[in-house]
């Protein structure tokens, strides 16, 4: 799973822009831009961002993770 890109498809769901994400965690604009790039990010932003768009993104990974899972053991 692309994180930013989860990011962006729930800021999306919600009609949140890029500016308000930025004023609601405390960054630069330009700084929330490159974290919405990223494949992975640091627990803390995360946790952050989440709690800024009311999603908890941790329990997306956790799903990712258990079909990775699954697709794994399917194939063995």
């Amino acid at each position: 799973m692309h994180i930013g890109d989860k990011i962006k498809e729930v800021m999306k769901q919600n009609n949140v822009s890029v500016e308000q994400l930025s004023d609601t965690i405390g960054s630069e604009l330009s700084n929330t831009y490159r974290i919405l790039k990223k494949e992975n990010m640091d627990i803390t932003l995360l946790k952050r961002i989440s709690k800024a768009l009311n999603h908890n993104f941790f329990d997306d990974i956790s799903q990712d993770i258990s079909l990775q899972t699954n697709k794994q053991t399917n194939t063995q």
